[in-house]
């Protein structure tokens, strides 16, 4: 089961965060929120698997804070 870890405010900063998660070796999904008429600006949740959440969370917390 996938489990939503994190809600980027848009595309751009979720294409970054997948990035850091799967140079970690998780499997990560995007998925956008609301309207497909905003495009790059709609919010995106970043997913993955439920055993994976917590170390995941814990990889985009310390990568906000860098």
């Amino acid at each position: 089961m996938w489990t939503v870890i994190y809600i980027a405010p848009n595309k751009v900063i979720a294409e970054k965060y997948k990035k850091s998660l799967s140079d970690e070796g998780m499997l990560v999904q995007l998925r956008p929120i609301g309207s497909s008429h905003l495009g790059d600006h709609a919010s995106v949740e970043i997913l993955v698997p439920e055993s994976e959440a917590e170390e995941a969370h814990e990889i985009i917390t310390s990568y906000m804070g860098s």
